[in-house]
Order: C-alpha cells, then sequence, then structure tokens
C-alpha cells in the first residue's frame, strides 16, 4: 500500500505515503488516493487530515509520463476528470481540513499536489518547489496553471512557471507558495500542535468556514481546469515534447539519480 494511514484522534488523521523509489505520481498512486479520499469524506468525524512523504528525497516527484495515458478515466463526483483534477477538488471542498507537511521535491504534480491542500507547511532545510513541464516542452496541466498564481500573485506564477527552476522552502514561502518554511527539526511539532488544535474545535464549524472561505475567495472553476487539462495532454503529444521527453529519460528520468535530484536546474 502506498498510503499509510495513523489515527491521532476520532478528528485527526495523519496519511503517510511510499511510492518507491522517487514518489511519482503514477497510476497505482492515483488509484489509490481515490480510494483514500472516499474513505476520508465517508468518516463523520474526520476534522483534519496530515499528508507527509516518507520518504526524505521526495515528497511527490511529478507525474509519471510513460503511462500518462493509462490513468483512471471518466467523471469523478466533482464533475472533473477523475484521475488528478476530480482529487484536487474533492481536497478543496472537503468538510475537513486537509495539511500538507512537506519534506524533499515537489515538482510538477507534485507541486501541484500540494497546492490542492487548505495549508502548506515546508522544511525550511529539506523543502524543494518547481514547476519544471516548460522543460519538456508543455505547461503545468494539474491546476499549477489556475492554483499557483491565487497564490502567488500573478508575476511570480509566471517566473515559477517560466523559469522551470528549482526554488526553496523559505523563497516559497516568501512568494506564498506555502504557508511557512519551518526549521526541519521543528515541523513535525509545529504541524501536529496546529492539526491537534484544529481538530478540538466543532466540526460544524470547520466545515462551514471552509464553504464560505470557498465562496468568498477566487478558487479555480472545473471549466478553466478542464481546458487545461485537455490542452497539457495535447501538449504531450507535439514533437517538441515528446523529443525533449526522450532525451531526459535517456539521462535518467523517474530514476533515482542526479537528474531526478537535481531536475530543476538540469531539465
Amino acid at each position: 500500500m502506498i498510503f499509510t494511514k495513523i489515527k491521532i484522534n476520532d478528528g485527526y488523521l495523519k496519511v503517510s505515503f511510499n511510492n518507491p523509489p522517487i514518489n511519482m505520481y503514477d497510476v497505482e498512486f492515483s488509484k489509490q488516493l481515490i480510494q483514500l479520499m472516499d474513505e476520508m469524506e465517508a468518516d463523520k468525524d474526520l476534522k483534519v487530515v496530515v499528508f507527509e512523504s516518507s520518504n526524505p528525497d521526495f515528497f511527490v516527484a511529478h507525474v509519471e509520463l510513460l503511462n500518462v495515458h493509462n490513468f483512471p478515466k471518466g467523471v469523478g463526483k466533482t464533475g472533473l476528470s477523475i484521475s488528478w483534477p476530480d482529487i484536487a477538488k474533492r481536497l478543496e471542498q472537503a468538510p475537513f481540513v486537509s495539511i500538507a507537511l512537506i519534506r524533499g521535491r515537489a515538482r510538477g504534480l507534485g507541486s501541484e499536489f500540494a497546492q490542492a491542500f487548505d495549508m502548506r507547511f515546508a522544511s525550511k532545510e529539506k523543502a524543494i518547489f518547481a514547476q519544471v513541464e516548460i522543460g519538456i516542452g508543455s505547461f503545468p496541466g494539474g491546476g499549477g496553471m489556475e492554483r499557483l498564481h491565487l497564490l502567488t500573485g500573478r508575476a511570480r506564477a509566471l517566473e515559477i512557471i517560466l523559469s522551470g527552476n528549482d526554488y526553496d522552502a523559505e523563497t516559497a514561502a516568501s512568494y506564498g507558495w506555502v504557508n511557512r518554511a519551518i526549521s526541519d527539526s521543528q515541523l513535525d511539532a509545529f504541524v501536529d500542535d496546529l492539526a491537534g488544535r484544529i481538530s478540538g474545535f466543532d466540526k460544524s464549524a470547520i466545515t462551514s468556514i471552509k464553504e464560505i472561505m470557498n465562496s468568498r475567495a477566487r478558487v479555480p472553476t472545473n471549466d478553466e481546469i478542464m481546458d487545461t487539462q485537455v490542452k497539457f495532454f495535447a501538449s504531450l503529444q507535439m514533437p517538441e515534447a515528446r523529443n525533449r521527453i526522450k532525451a531526459l529519460f535517456e539521462k535518467g528520468l523517474q530514476q533515482p539519480g542526479d537528474l531526478e535530484l537535481n531536475l530543476g536546474k538540469k531539465i
């Protein structure tokens, strides 16, 4: 199993995940995450969930490219594509609070995975963020074009997406990409204290706060997300993208090693 659930108390769930060797968002990751979302939404007592990777080098590396067209098909509960856009929207609309505790690399869909959570807290020393899609001749297709600029502002989102570079946690925090960059030795305690505090409040109040916030704040529409998703998959079929992806696989893409560790510099 990729996901391991630890019930801290009736209202607080911690989810640890590991998909060796580099925590790619692949077909099995997607299928198990859909099942996990079903379970969490069915838990009437759940108030807050914390997601963390058990791989110290990778939060979520990026989407798995060889089988990108084999992800679960169909329309999900929110009316979006079931494989990832629907999961992200379900997290956004969930009656519980979702928190990402981030160590390691969160690039491409890994960054977009983090963006879908209600809050993000990153290890100052160990978290790295990037939108590397431009390096394969494409652009973010998992909500990054819709959510990132809402967190960072337009100019910084353009910098991030057009550079394809790695960004450290302190820069990500200063840009609004994450809530805070926290010293690694203090990160677990900080997130645990926050989640524990939230779990002590009334679920009806928590749910109402999220519902009201979603109705007041700007959140991506289904049409916006699906329009970009369709364009993203189309871009992967362009000759330029195919050539870039092929060259990267020849250099070690999707394998543990120097390229994946330093993808923002070498893509």
